[in-house]
């Protein structure tokens, strides 16, 4: 049975383990080395399960302790190519750890096969994945996206599992104390998805399949995680879909302080 296990999430850091309990990845790691470690004991989970990494982007709140947890475990690194050198060029690359570019075919790892896509947002060259697990489950990641492509729909369409950005309330954020240009960065295609442009996703993606959803990548300062989830929740049941019979929706903690692992 594959495991779902949200380590962190949010501006502050974010990083996810999916696989079983003893073969698995990381996707991103946006806190300390320290800080991971001790949250994947949390969660269950040994270091020497854990056969890659794989990056979305280069911004920190993603990457802060790569270089030092991979560097430290001796795990590879993969992300796109545009990402591994905004990596180089910040010396988070310093040798320690194997890193590899992955190209949209694809590749496996802990027996499973992870596929990037490619993602809107103001970065080199962001990925999204799409995992298949070793009893083939599909899990989509996409988070850290100003619109939903066409390319990102499709990784997301027919996927059992859909880890989804729902970064902010428009209105929280518009009336907030962020400067003007930060706050157009956000709302741009390039930014983050908004509470209101993720629930309008989901009955979509109900209707093509997917039937578990986990909200992710919440701002601190500008969302919370029960207006993002009633968003969501709205949503779906105006378009007649049922919680706990069609679809289950939940909210990934900022720290998994719980050891929090979703079965599925």
């Amino acid at each position: 049975m594959a495991r779902l296990c949200p380590l962190f999430s949010g501006s502050n850091g974010n990083s996810y383990y999916i696989g079983s309990r003893d073969r698995g990845i990381l996707i991103d790691v946006g806190r300390s080395a320290k800080q991971t470690t001790e949250m994947l004991q949390k969660c269950g989970i040994p270091l020497s399960a854990i056969e890659g990494i794989f990056v979305t982007h280069e911004h920190s709140d993603h990457v802060k302790g790569l270089r030092v947890f991979a560097g430290r475990n001796k795990i590879p690194v993969y992300a796109s190519l545009g990402t591994l050198e905004a990596l180089n060029d910040a010396q988070i690359l310093d040798g320690k750890f194997p890193c590899t570019a992955i190209g949209l075919e694809g590749m496996v790892c802990a027996g499973m096969e992870i596929v990037p896509f490619h993602t809107s947002h103001d970065c080199a060259e962001g990925y999204g994945y799409l995992v298949k697990t070793t009893d083939d489950h599909r899990v989509s990641f996409s988070t850290d996206l100003g619109v939903v492509t066409p390319e990102v729909a499709e990784s997301m369409e027919g996927a059992d599992f859909v880890v989804v950005e729902s970064n902010h309330d428009v209105g929280m954020l518009q009336s907030g104390p962020y400067p003007y240009p930060l706050k157009r960065r956000i709302l741009s295609a390039k930014g983050h998805l908004s509470n209101e442009t993720c629930a309008d996703l989901l009955p979509h993606l109900a209707g093509k399949g997917t039937t578990r959803f986990l909200l992710a990548h919440l701002s601190q300062e500008n969302n919370t995680p029960e207006l993002a989830y009633q968003t969501a929740l709205c949503s779906l049941q105006m378009a007649g879909l049922h919680l706990d019979r069609d679809f289950s929706l939940s909210v990934a903690p900022r720290e998994n302080t719980a050891g929090q692992t979703i079965l599925f």
